[in-house]
């Protein structure tokens, strides 16, 4: 549907609203905008890409508009990228256009919106369209979605659209829905209750391939030979079923996701050419299943979370043959700590959705209004236990002095593996640890100072003959706050370069600084910043969906406004 018509569409109803609210309603916006400016430098991999070899400039920007009045809500979103790196770290892409609309209605029991939708089935291991906007991931449903409320405490809903592609959609038809409810049994007496409480769930998802995209994968496996060969099928179907239990300081979450046979890329399988010969990476047909499970305790000063995943043949997608994190309809949850600092998390694992065992264990003890301390560990594997993936030990302790200051430590320990997460071959397993500090220092109530220190020793790779990856580096940095001011002031030293870190001329490893500086002004709520970045190459992570960003090397300048 042409863009215009739907902003006379939005633009009707919107001022049709207004005038029958009598300027009673709620007017509700914000304003997010990201410029780049690029200082090509070659000597970190800042190079070779139109922003650094002769565009210098890109920028990204949305404008969100809401407004709600007696049950109608009404929305609009405008996107803007101009020359932009966000959509593909080694390109430059341009276009706008309008990026979101909808419109909702309450009537009682009955709740309808049409337009772009967000929503997910349980965790989302069957669907989820959500917004990720510092990777671009916005897989909204373009159609239409119903709820209604059954009765107090059991709600059923139903959608039918196409996932957004940008300022298109992917061709694939999405629909599906879910049952949801919450029931309440009081396992003591009137005189001293003691309730266990049941929040279950049901789901079921259907996609439908379109003709292009079957004629596209007919194309591509009509080539393989004997075994390997199959008949692809334009319906898959998602089924879970999910529940959560509390009793008292005990909360418990379990869901199981079954998926029919779908067509999927495995980039580790072996495909078999017409001439004998073999290379790895083909598609395949197969079922899918997943198991999830979340425990967690917390009473007094104790806290603990055990968490574990078993994933097989997950991959699901509007389009089978789309990679990265295109067209992705469902999300599988990470299962590692989502680390914040910058060393901890430099080596973090990307969810594998076609072979994953994994487990995670996080305890959390106060000894005192002042001090408490945070253990974790992870560990995750492929479905036989014989490949790993990752793991890690994470210790951290915080201390509290008043108001006055507050002391943050702690040691992290990590294997990764780079062959398939980053996939390089032949590299083995990342070892490393890092040491980090945490310093903050109150004047004010306005007015701190806070520094950080941390501190990477990598293993070393024997073949190579050189520390592994990029080697050691140490992190500093030092942030100074004043009302409505920040200013931060950071680098990130290459102190021991390892295989893959720049060398000069002669071949001789280059131990480089990655210095940052940043200033922000905040204004009731309006946000400004400007940068001036030159960053390694490295993994990007959100809520466990990763991509390699390239380097970076020039000035960041953003606003963030919310009226």
């Amino acid at each position: 549907m042409n863009q215009r018509f739907l902003l006379i569409i939005f633009c009707a109803v919107l001022q049709t609203t207004f005038l029958s609210a009598q300027d009673q309603g709620v007017f509700s916006g914000g304003f997010q905008s990201n410029a780049n400016f690029f200082i090509r430098d070659s000597l970190i991999g800042a190079a070779n890409i139109p922003q650094y070899d002769f565009q210098l400039f890109g920028a990204e920007a949305w404008l969100d508009l809401g407004y709600s009045y007696k049950g109608y809500r009404v929305g609009v979103r405008f996107d803007l990228f101009n020359n932009s790196n966000l959509f593909d770290p080694n390109n430059s892409y341009s276009d706008q256009g309008i990026g979101k609309w909808y419109i909702q209605k309450q009537m009682e029991k009955l709740g309808i919106q049409v337009g772009y939708v967000y929503n997910q089935i349980g965790s989302g291991i069957i669907y989820r369209a959500y917004e990720e906007r510092p990777q671009l991931i916005d897989n909204a449903l373009v159609g239409a979605q119903v709820t209604y409320s059954i009765n107090d405490n059991w709600v059923a809903t139903g959608f039918s659209g196409r996932q957004r592609n940008l300022f298109s959609t992917w061709p694939s038809i999405v629909k599906g829905g879910k049952l949801e409810g919450f029931i309440s049994l009081n396992t003591g007496t009137e005189e001293a209750p003691k309730f266990i409480n049941f929040a279950p769930g049901i789901g079921i998802l259907n996609r439908t391939l379109d003709d292009e995209t079957m004629n596209k994968v007919i194309g591509i496996v009509k080539n393989y030979v004997g075994d390997e060969r199959f008949k692809p099928e334009y319906n898959a179907y998602a089924f879970t079923l999910y529940n959560t239990m509390t009793f008292g300081p005990i909360s418990w979450f379990v869901e199981g996701a079954y998926k029919t046979e779908d067509t999927f890329r495995d980039p580790f399988a072996l495909k078999t050419e017409i001439n004998g010969a073999q290379t790895i990476g083909r598609y395949q047909k197969l079922s899918g299943n997943v198991v999830y499970t979340s425990l967690s305790y917390a009473k007094n000063k104790l806290g603990i979370t055990l968490e574990g995943k078993r994933t097989e043949n997950f991959n699901f997608r509007a389009d089978p043959t789309l990679t990265r994190n295109f067209g992705q309809i469902n999300f599988l949850p990470p299962m590692n700590r989502q680390n914040t600092y910058r060393l901890t998390t430099r080596y973090s694992p990307a969810t594998q959705d076609l072979s994953e065992m994994a487990v995670q264990a996080d305890v959390k003890y106060r000894f005192s209004k002042a001090f408490n301390i945070n253990l974790n560990f992870s560990n995750i594997t492929d479905l036989d236990g014989d490949l790993q993936l990752y793991r890690e030990f994470y210790v951290q302790g915080q201390y509290k002095y008043k108001r006055l200051w507050q002391l943050i430590a702690g040691l992290q320990r990590q294997e990764y593996n780079q062959e398939i997460y980053e996939v390089k071959p032949g590299v083995p397993i990342l070892e490393n640890y890092v040491a980090f500090t945490d310093f903050l220092y109150k004047f004010t109530r306005k007015k701190s100072v806070r520094a950080e220190l941390q501190y990477m020793i990598v293993g070393d790779d024997e073949k190579a003959g050189f520390k592994q990856d990029y080697g050691d580096w140490a992190f500093g940095l030092i942030e100074f706050n004043i009302p409505h001011w920040s200013f931060v002031v950071s680098d990130m030293y290459n102190l021991d370069p390892g295989k893959n870190a720049p060398s000069d001329s002669n071949g001789e490893k280059l131990d480089i600084h990655y210095p940052r500086v940043d200033v922000f002004y905040t204004n009731k709520s309006n946000r400004y910043g400007l940068s001036y970045v030159k960053q390694v190459e490295g993994i990007v992570c959100t809520g466990g969906i990763c991509r390699l960003e390239p380097a970076f090397s020039g000035f960041k300048f953003s606003i963030n406004s919310t009226f």
